[in-house]
């Protein structure tokens, strides 16, 4: 049994990301900016926020009797049930606490953005309602509405999270079609591109990883800086020279965009001539990154 005090930093950051406390804070961030989004720039403005909180906006615009608030609670309380059916019951259990916050941030925020530009309203309910729905969905839960249908989706279907969240809004947007005038309707299909965007970026922002391939004739000191210097892992592949027909061994290693600053020098100064191949966009699972959730 391995006690506390035998992991590695790496290893207790890596078990707080999946703490209550953590998660929560996430949830609590996240619900706070969407209740921001569309308390204070979404309503004065008139735009759809997509989403549940669009179908929320929308029966508030129709029904101004309940709070925008309120409509969102009611509106999440089916989806909430299926995902107890779909998703694990400790998301369900943390995304009834992000409807709870959301519902409760969009009743007591109170401020208005001073904004008087519609494409200025469009950029900032844009950028701040995506970001609210990706720090929530880093955690182990969601602000719920669309966002337990996205995440059904992904995990059944493999479809982005951004993708599901902008199909589903052009559904809400056409319903707002029936009942708005097409000017607020075409400012908040605008933003959905934006909200789509930025919670994309979110839910990447720290996770991605590069990959790099080293050829070289001194293999194994590159391995042994990469194991002791940059504290990463490192598989060594056997290979043959296409043109010349020379054995020759390839450092693969996974790192973080800091890391492969460090790794070019290392390898330059081990081996000038060696033959570097770095590429980006992965999404690494396992010891040492990201732990996979499961929802």
């Amino acid at each position: 049994m391995t006690n506390k005090s035998d992991l590695s930093p790496r290893q207790s950051l890596r078990g707080f990301v999946f703490a209550a406390p953590w998660n929560l804070f996430l949830l609590t961030a996240g619900s706070f900016l969407v209740g921001f989004a569309v308390k204070s720039v979404a309503v004065p403005h008139g735009l759809l926020t997509g989403g549940v909180s669009g179908l929320a906006l929308l029966c508030y615009y129709l029904s101004p009797a309940l709070d925008p608030g309120l409509w969102y609670f009611l509106l999440n309380v089916p989806i909430m049930l299926l995902g107890l059916k779909l998703v694990s019951r400790r998301f369900v259990l943390y995304s009834l606490y992000g409807m709870a916050a959301t519902s409760l941030f969009i009743d007591r925020i109170s401020y208005v953005l001073p904004v008087a530009d519609p494409w200025l309203a469009v950029i900032a309910c844009g950028v701040t309602l995506g970001a609210g729905i990706g720090v929530a969905l880093r955690s182990l839960g969601s602000t719920g509405g669309a966002d337990i249908l996205a995440v059904i989706m992904r995990e059944r279907y493999n479809m982005p999270i951004g993708r599901f969240e902008f199909l589903f809004n052009l559904g809400v947007f056409a319903l707002g079609l029936a009942f708005l005038k097409l000017e607020a309707v075409l400012y908040s299909v605008a933003m959905n591109f934006l909200v789509s965007w930025v919670a994309d970026a979110c839910l990447s922002l720290f996770s991605e990883r590069r990959m790099a391939l080293v050829i070289s004739q001194h293999s194994e000191a590159i391995v042994q800086a990469v194991l002791h210097t940059l504290g990463r892992g490192a598989t060594v592949l056997d290979a043959r020279g296409g043109w010349s027909g020379e054995e020759r061994k390839v450092v693969l290693t996974m790192l973080n965009n800091l890391e492969l600053k460090r790794l070019e020098e290392l390898v330059y100064n081990i081996d000038p001539d060696a033959f570097t191949i770095m590429g980006s966009g992965f999404h690494v699972l396992g010891q040492g990154f990201s732990k996979r959730k499961v929802y």
